[in-house]
């Protein structure tokens, strides 16, 4: 079966930049932060209305209309509630279940956070923090959390798979993206001593969380490991007889990442860079294991009227008060078209997708900050005709 999903990105997992007024009051940059600076009553407010109408049974009656079989989960390490000052999202999930299901939708559940976090990414939980690997307590909690969750939902009609953890960052990207420096840290002491993870500990994670969750798994249900930002270091790992048949590998693409390896920001840059690159990538791993691209948009610099430096928005300092739209809703519609199509056909060559994201809640109209950024929202990149029914 070919993967075709969305990730319901910012619904149980925060990222500032995707709904910035849950953050007012506040100069919080992630998650960690955020209920360190609200009063709890606030705070849970604030949360627990957001997690109500971010995302309802109508999101995955129109997920289905959009021609789509799966949607990715990204959830937090805190899931269960018994991580304060955070709240539990446990009901949540169970809800996206019985919609799911009741639509005949698959899900992955994604772990997206990690105490002291595996990326020093906004959206691993604590910007400038990366020290998950390095703490044996803490990734012992994680594996007992990916055992509940095993527990919980294995062998529901609704578990496509389970992702032991998303984008834990390794040495090529943790420069590339100059973690540090892209997400300073609040707290320099907490930070000290942030690095990425190695690929063996991810081989030594990996298999123990593969031990976790697979036995309660059904025969069509899979653990799922992102590549680290490393697609063609798991050939020898993954090909082990223990995984055959039930592990997919998973990795992240997007335009602004090829923008900073040196990708032309212009269509026909684009659409070079898609064939030569990631269309024979997916087809070479893919040969092997089966692999999907568990994140990926049509969001990219030329649409923005402006060079993102790969991604980064005027939360990161970026100036767009400048910016104006340059292209007519007709140019922009064609634009965006262009870069779908090449993209699904690239896919093709892999196992499935998953777009991020369903949704975000920023005002691209009347905020220069903003422009171009609506290609995230692939509900508002649909019903503008810039992404097809599938």
């Amino acid at each position: 079966m070919f993967i075709k999903g969305v990730n319901l990105g910012n619904w149980l997992v925060l990222e500032k930049w995707m709904s910035p007024h849950l953050f007012d009051g506040t100069d919080a940059e992630d998650e960690y932060y955020l209920p360190r600076q609200l009063s709890k009553e606030v705070y849970e407010a604030r949360i627990l209305i957001h997690r109500s109408e971010y995302i309802t049974e109508r999101d995955f009656a129109k997920i289905k209309h959009m021609g789509l079989t799966h949607v990715r989960i990204p959830v937090p390490y805190f899931i269960f509630g018994d991580r304060e000052p955070f709240i539990g999202c446990i009901k949540e999930l169970d809800q996206a279940f019985a919609w799911a299901e009741k639509y005949d939708l698959k899900i992955l559940i994604d772990l997206h956070t990690a105490p002291l976090s595996q990326n020093g990414f906004d959206n691993g939980g604590i910007s400038g923090v990366c020290k998950w690997s390095q703490t044996p307590d803490e990734v012992s909690f994680v594996l007992d959390v990916l055992g509940k969750l095993a527990r919980r939902y294995g062998g529901r009609k609704g578990l496509w798979g389970i992702t032991p953890i998303n984008e834990p960052v390794t040495e090529p990207m943790w420069s590339v993206m100059d973690v540090p420096n892209r997400y300073p840290a609040k707290d320099a002491v907490l930070a000290s001593g942030s690095a990425p993870n190695t690929l063996e500990f991810l081989y030594s994670f990996y298999e123990r969380a593969f031990d976790r969750i697979a036995q309660y798994l059904s025969e069509d249900q899979y653990v799922v490991f992102h590549d680290a930002f490393q697609l063609k270091s798991w050939k020898d790992f993954l090909t082990q007889d223990q995984f055959s048949g039930k592990v997919i590998l998973d990795t992240h693409q997007y335009l602004m990442m090829a923008e900073m390896l040196g990708c032309e920001q212009s269509i026909p840059g684009y659409i070079q860079y898609i064939n030569e690159n990631w269309s024979k990538d997916l087809q070479e791993v893919q040969s092997y294991i089966p692999v999907i691209v568990g994140e990926w948009s049509i969001f990219n610099s030329y649409a923005t009227g402006m060079d993102t430096k790969g991604g980064q928005s005027s939360l990161n300092g970026m100036d767009y008060n400048d910016n104006k739209e340059i292209f007519t809703a007709e140019e922009k519609r064609t634009l965006y078209q262009t870069i779908s199509h090449a993209q699904l056909y690239a896919w093709q060559k892999g196992s499935g997708y998953f777009y991020w994201s369903y949704k975000l809640l920023l005002d691209t109209v009347n905020e220069p900050n903003w422009i171009g950024w609506d290609a995230w929202d692939l509900g508002r990149a649909y019903d503008l005709g810039w992404f097809p029914k599938v």
